[in-house]
């Protein structure tokens, strides 16, 4: 079975980025990350995905637009991480 599409948008420097993408990486799963830093069609289509989303980084797990950093671990720690990983 495939495992769906992650997407994650980021900027340079971003802490909250380094750690969403830490705990990705700890699950073993496979993501693309888009840098955002300097704006661009990556930005705009991050905002047509989550048109309030103001921050990053913003994380889509197939359609599901899980948010940022907390919202990754709040997840996880719930134990909903790892069924959205497998789907």
């Amino acid at each position: 079975m495939a495992r769906p599409q992650i997407d994650i948008y980021t900027k340079f420097g971003c802490p909250f980025c380094v750690r969403a993408k830490r705990l990705l990486d700890q699950k073993g799963a496979a993501y693309s990350e888009y840098d955002i830093t300097l704006g661009g069609p990556k930005r705009a289509e991050m905002l047509a995905r989550a048109p309030n989303a103001m921050t990053v980084p913003q994380i889509f797990i197939g359609a599901l637009h899980v948010g940022g950093c907390d919202d990754l671990y709040a997840l996880d720690a719930a134990g909903k991480l790892d069924p959205l990983l497998a789907e």
